[in-house]
Order: structure tokens, then sequence, then C-alpha cells
């Protein structure tokens, strides 16, 4: 009888058992997904980027890594104070300066323009075709001073707020990747475990193309990040440079301006174009085109070798990607954006074509069949 009860007890009605549906279970990990996408979202950008950087520097870790004795944590604050020593405190050096600079260059600039371009210079007139049409336009802005100091006004109501917008977004940027070089430490310092973590989960999903996917975001990235930076790096270095010997004010400044635009397809000519203009102010027609040959020769073209060199390491970008990428990066992501956008853009179209050329054989061999 007690054995009876006690079988009863055991045995549940089925209206009193829930059932775990799968719609259930979806919902749930749906919430949890969602919540924790809440809880990651103010990481999301910078974690992002310090993914980049370590993946893209992570040969120099290792070499870090192999000095110190394997210590991973020592090596991976090694690289991380590098990073920052040798990209924060530069970037912020330049935003620092250029935010105490530009007023004073408006200032000039207002000044001129109120006040007057100076006379002609004779070898003006001389220049075939162009130049009496040239020297007769200058003339007649000599005439009108008025009209030119509404120019300034207008140039100025005009570029203003881009100009501020352009500050608080680099000055973002430069928080941001603060951000991202505390993040990267961790990565450096977990990488391996975070990548076998990853490599599982894609040949759970993948299969046998999980190792080959991992190698073409590796060699694409790489290429990527390498291609921008070092070309960044020899544009500055020219320009810098080039506005040294031409007594430009600010060499540094100007080279490290350089190499921030030269991020943006065309973004160098902005600044060796305004030095040479400046030269030509001074009356240095000598200086002013060397400054113009120094920076169409040498600052310019060398995007049309050493991009292509570094990135087909990874991935060869068209100027329309490379373009496409900066700008919709920067709008996303922000500063930082300008680095992740062509990134995520070459990856995708790495991708692709490795879809493509892996799906070609197998349609070819469903035909023959």
């Amino acid at each position: 009888m007690s054995s009876i009860c006690c079988d009863e007890a055991r045995v549940q009605p089925a209206s009193d058992r829930i059932p775990v549906t799968p719609l259930v279970k979806v919902a749930a990990l749906a919430a949890l997904a969602i919540g924790t996408y809440v809880v990651l979202k103010p990481f999301l950008v910078a974690g992002l980027f310090a993914a980049v950087f370590a993946l893209a520097t992570w040969p120099l870790f290792e070499a870090v890594r192999r000095r110190v004795r394997g210590r991973a944590t020592l090596a991976a604050g090694i690289v991380t104070a590098l990073a920052v020593l040798l990209v924060i405190l530069p970037l912020a050096w330049l935003v620092e300066t250029a935010v105490e600079r530009v007023p004073g260059w408006i200032a000039v600039a207002q000044r001129w323009f109120e006040e007057g371009p100076p006379q002609p210079p004779a070898w003006l007139a001389r220049i075939p075709l162009l130049g009496p049409l040239l020297d007769q336009y200058w003339r007649e802005w000599l005439g009108a001073p008025g009209a030119l100091a509404g120019v300034a006004r207008r140039a100025v109501e005009f570029g203003r707020e881009p100009l501020l917008a352009a500050g608080a977004t680099i000055g973002q940027g430069v928080l941001q990747l603060a951000l991202a070089m505390f993040v990267a430490f961790f990565f450096y310092r977990d990488g391996e475990m975070l990548v076998a973590s990853l490599r599982a989960g894609l040949l759970r999903i993948a299969g046998p193309l999980a190792d080959e996917l991992l190698a073409l975001v590796q060699d694409t990235v790489r290429g990527v990040v390498l291609g921008i930076v070092g070309t960044a790096l020899a544009q500055g270095l020219l320009a810098a440079i080039g506005f040294l010997i031409a007594g430009v004010p600010g060499p540094l400044l100007l080279g490290g301006l350089t190499a921030l635009l030269s991020i943006l397809p065309g973004g160098p000519v902005l600044v060796w174009l305004g030095a040479t203009i400046w030269l030509l102010a001074q009356q240095e027609l000598g200086w002013a085109l060397f400054m113009a040959l120094w920076g169409a020769l040498l600052v310019s073209s060398i995007d049309n070798v050493v991009r292509p060199l570094l990135i087909s390491r990874g991935a060869s970008l068209s100027f329309a990607l490379v373009f496409v990428g900066v700008i919709g990066g920067l709008i996303a992501f922000g500063f930082v954006g300008i680095f992740i956008g062509p990134t995520l853009l070459a990856l995708a179209w790495r991708l692709w074509n490795a879809w493509l050329q892996r799906s070609a054989p197998e349609a070819g061999g469903a035909r023959s069949a």
C-alpha cells in the first residue's frame, strides 16, 4: 500500500509538466544574445578595432613573447605600451597641435582676404594660354577687396561646422583608440585560446573549410592594415621632408596631417597643395614649383606604389572599395572606422571570390555528371 502511494507521488500528471519546446529554446537564446549585445555594445567598436590591430601585429607580439621566455602577460603589456607610445600619443599630439594652430591659420587667411592679395607676379602673364586670363582675374580681385572679404566670411561660415565636427570625431577617435589598446592587451594575452575557440565553432559550421577561412581572414586583415598604415607613414614622412626643405612652417604637423589624410583617397593633395599656395602667396615661385612637383611626383604617386604592394599580400582593393570602406566606416564607427571599413570590405570581397572559385568546379562537375 505504501509503495503504491510512493509511486503515485512520483508520477506527476501530464498537465503539471511544462514541456520545453524548440520555440522556447530559441526565445531563450535570442534573449541571451540580445542581453549580451546590450552589455558589449559600448565596447563593440573598440573591440572590433582591437581585434584587427592585434591580428595585424601578432607577429610582433610573438617576437616579444620569445624574448621574454614565453610570458604572455608581460609580452602583451610590452606590445600594448609600444602601441600607446607609437600610435596614441603621436595622434593625441597631432590633434592637440592642430586644434591650437587652426584658429591662427583661419585668422591669417581672413586677414589676407580682407587686405587683398599682392600685385600679381610678372611671370603670371607670361604663362601660355592661361597666363593673361589669370593675370586679369587677379587684378579684378585687387580692385574689389570687399568681394574677397565676403568670400572669406562665406568660406569660414561654410567650413566652421565641418571643422568642428571633424575635430570632435578625431577627438572621440583618440579615446576609442585608447580603449581599443586596453582591449588589445587581452587579445594578445588570450589570443590563442580565443582563436582555438573560434576554430572549434567554425569546424562545426564550415567543416574542413574552417582553417582556410581563418587563414584568409588573417592574410586579408594584415594586408589591408599594413597597406593603409605603411602608405600613411611613407607619405607623411616624404611630405614632412618636402615641407622642411621648402621652408614651410610646421613641417612635422603638416606631415602628420598628410599621413592622417592619406587614408582618404586624394587626401594628401589638400596638404601639399595648400603649402604650394602659401609659398606662392609669399612670392616664392621656385619653392612653390618644387613643392608642387614634390607633392605630385613623390607624396601622391607613392600611393600607387606602396599601397598595392602591401595590400596585395592580403587583398587587392579597388579605388571604389577603399573610398566606400573609408567613408562608410567613418560614418558607421567614427574615426577608427577608417581602418575597420576597408578591412571589412576587403574581407567580404575575398570571401566572396573564394566562394565563387570553390563553387565553380562543383558546378562544372554537376553539369558533366
